[in-house]
């Protein structure tokens, strides 16, 4: 979005507009749509950024959910915004540290310092960007407790605030930056604020690990099973006893397994009737060795994340599956076990092996009404195909 086209949005006419069109579904005729309201006397530019806006609306509805239909996006700040969910999980630690001023460095389009005003905790969101301060802007308008800042974090004065969040770019456009020192802020600018401020720090989380401070709380987080995040937290923001954890949020609640440091690895054994997927935060936080001890399981290989027991145990951290069958890997065998019990729809996982599914799908040749889960993977360093069913 440019500034041409914020200004036709934010203008009362544009508003008015957004605000009258009904939710934007993916089967709707664009065309069509443009010429409704090109009849109805709009200009083709609002015209253009209102119908861009309503399908941002419609998509960010999975992030914000009612809370989307009153927002105003772009299309960067929506992908890199933070889910309100977790929004909601970072503001309660400064509230929990009693933390009553902060400075929201990088804001976007201002989904934390939304949470964060929300629990009553006064807000400066800052914001290099100018259009996407005036959005950020836009979505803080009801809370009296946040303002926004169009200004470079690296030079803003910090005077008064009493905490301090960032979200460090790290994109250049479509380009990944690889190198911390080019995110804006610099990863160091980012930690460095921890000796003056209770600090958070939001991070992706495939990020080196060998980056991440030793006095600080690593806390990788999924949302419906998908890896969002990493959150690095200093000072009264990070748990006492606590540098590694795995918080699971989904639609019934959240759950959360900690450490004190990465876990050692669970003792290896035969794979019994279950095998089970962790979920990738624990991965990410190196926790599976003391999940399999909690679920009293054992690891099927030292360098595969699965593990295995002879019972099935409902947890949040972890996919359970039921084995109904167990062979060596072989194409030709596994495509007659699986013509043979009339397996016709099949999902295929992976781990450790150098197999492509879709390929291997084809080769299959699946025909009947049944179906199935196939797990690829080593056992004790050799290659199996296990057929199993979800517990």
């Amino acid at each position: 979005m440019n500034t041409l086209e914020l200004v036709e949005l934010l203008s009362p006419e544009g508003l008015r507009l957004l605000d009258s069109l009904p939710e934007w579904r993916s089967t709707d005729d664009v065309v069509q749509k443009v010429a409704e309201l090109r009849r109805a006397g709009h200009g083709p530019g609002l015209v253009a950024a209102v119908l861009a806006q309503s399908k941002l609306r419609t998509r960010a509805a999975a992030k914000f959910g009612p809370f989307a239909s009153r927002m105003l996006f772009t299309e960067a700040g929506l992908e890199q915004a933070t889910r309100l969910q977790v929004a909601a999980q970072h503001a309660g630690r400064f509230q929990r540290a009693g933390v009553q001023w902060v400075a929201d460095l990088g804001c976007g389009i201002g989904a934390d310092a939304l949470a964060l005003a929300a629990l009553d905790i006064e807000v400066t969101a800052v914001e290099r960007d100018e259009v996407t301060a005036a959005i950020a802007a836009y979505n803080l308008a009801p809370w009296s407790n946040a303002r926004v800042e169009h200004a470079d974090v690296t030079t803003f004065d910090l005077a008064g605030v009493d905490g301090v969040y960032l979200d460090p770019a790290r994109r250049d456009g479509a380009r990944r930056l690889a190198d911390p020192g080019d995110w804006s802020p610099s990863l160091d600018f980012a930690f460095g604020l921890a000796a003056r401020f209770p600090t958070g720090v939001k991070l992706g989380p495939g990020i080196d690990r060998a980056l991440i401070p030793t006095d600080a709380e690593a806390q990788w987080v999924s949302v419906g099973h998908e890896v969002v995040e990493l959150g690095v937290w200093f000072g009264p923001l990070a748990r006492e006893g606590v540098r590694r954890s795995a918080l699971i949020v989904t639609d019934a609640g959240t759950a959360e397994l900690t450490a004190e440091a990465d876990s050692t690895d669970a003792e290896l054994g035969e794979l019994g009737d279950y095998l089970y997927e962790p979920d990738g935060a624990v991965i990410r936080a190196r926790l599976i060795g003391d999940l399999v001890r909690r679920l009293e399981g054992r690891m099927i290989d030292p360098t595969i994340a699965y593990f295995t027991a002879d019972q099935a145990t409902a947890t949040p951290f972890a996919t359970a599956f039921r084995i109904t069958a167990r062979m060596p890997f072989d194409e030709r065998k596994l495509a007659r076990e699986l013509s043979a019990r009339g397996i016709g729809t099949l999902e295929i996982k992976k781990r450790g092996m150098d197999v492509d599914p879709a390929v291997l799908r084809r080769k299959l040749s699946l025909k009947g009404s049944g179906s199935a889960t196939l797990i690829l993977t080593r056992v004790a360093g050799k290659r199996i195909a296990l057929l199993a069913e979800r517990v």
